[in-house]
């Protein structure tokens, strides 16, 4: 049994979904079910007896206590998160709430319930969790990638609050003994992401006939990881990882925005072409810069490689075609997650 907190989010659900397809082991699901944790992401497993999804947040002590009593999971795998830097940007309060202050308390719950185990299930069991590497800060263009020994130099809150719960976690470790693993990953790309993120959005706003919004001058570079792999380097380090150790899970695709915005125009002018005939690229539109943008992330996965044997199997053009054909093959899905909420942020957030 695994207890999977944020488990109805972009990256928790496609780790479930694949953890379920791969293994009969049980998962009890636990997810604050926030504008981005969509219980739709998980509807292919109504029905089926090895999951259950439990409304609630990391921060109640008293329902995670009662889960892991009830339970008895032999490891906690950690998603839960306030993710979005624009929305940290506009409102920093719940990502400190969520990241720090509810990170603390599932480490207390955890704490309590691991101490009280038997002595051999007490050394089986595990903590993963899962963070970014934004927690880094930004490199120049020429600098070497981020390894598990680069400075923690956040700089914006969502990162600031996501580093500070990798350092809640690894104190837990080094004063309590509680055995975690932590994995920081670069930017997730496919299936059921929200489409607040960059390539859902040029999707679903292409699609729509509306404005590609393009901050600054697009040339932003992130390493794009395919969720599914991400998946999979999750998997392999709960199963092998050294405790208390960091492992960096990156795709080895380092691509500006605009160079992600052009490709997936390509693939929709080939996929789903404009009725008008003309190509997707002329919605491109422009915006202000949102403040503080870190202007490059890089990911040296290579020590999860070298321990654990893991390597990512999706190149860049492989995982950006199965990601365009999924939303193509999902309206349903994709008209339901846009609320009238979703489309004022929208409004707020792109401005020209």
């Amino acid at each position: 049994m695994l207890l999977v907190t944020g488990g109805a989010g972009f990256i928790g659900a496609n780790f479930v979904l694949d953890w379920l397809a791969l293994s009969d082991e049980a998962v009890i699901n636990l997810d604050k079910l926030t504008y981005a944790g969509n219980p739709e992401n998980l509807q292919s497993l109504q029905g089926d007896a090895r999951h259950t999804l439990i409304p609630g947040d990391i921060g109640d002590a008293a329902l995670v206590t009662r889960l892991l009593a009830q339970h008895h999971p032999r490891a906690v795998v950690n998603f839960a998160a306030e993710s979005h830097v624009d929305r940290s940007i506009h409102g920093p309060g719940e990502f400190i709430q969520t990241n720090i202050v509810g990170t603390f308390s599932l480490l207390e719950s955890v704490r309590g319930y691991w101490q009280g185990l038997p002595p051999a299930q007490k050394e089986a069991f595990r903590f993963l969790h899962v963070s970014t590497d934004e927690v880094y800060g930004s490199l120049a263009k020429d600098d070497p990638a981020f390894t598990e020994a680069s400075h923690i130099e956040p700089n914006s809150p969502y990162s600031a609050s996501k580093a500070a719960s990798d350092h809640l976690v690894r104190a837990w470790h080094h004063t309590y003994g509680l055995p975690v693993l932590t994995t920081n990953c670069s930017n997730n790309y496919g299936p059921y992401h929200f489409p607040e993120k960059l390539i859902p959005l040029l999707i679903v706003n292409a699609l729509a006939d509306k404005k590609l919004p393009v901050y600054g001058d697009g040339q932003q570079i992130r390493d794009w990881l395919y969720v599914k792999d991400h998946c999979s380097a999750i998997r392999r380090v709960l199963e092998a990882g050294r405790l208390g150790e960091t492992y960096n899970v990156g795709g080895w695709n380092e691509k500006a925005n605009l160079d992600i915005v052009h490709t997936v125009c390509a693939l929709l002018d080939e996929l789903r072409p404009r009725a008008d005939g003309k190509p997707y690229k002329e919605q491109i539109s422009y915006v202000t810069d949102r403040p503080g943008h870190d202007r490059r992330y890089a990911i040296d996965a290579r020590k999860l490689e070298r321990e654990l044997g893991w390597k990512p199997l999706e190149t860049f053009d492989s995982g950006i075609r199965k990601t365009v054909l999924w939303y193509l093959d999902n309206p349903d899905w994709v008209a339901h997650v846009q609320s009238g909420a979703y489309r004022e942020w929208l409004q707020k957030q792109y401005q020209s």
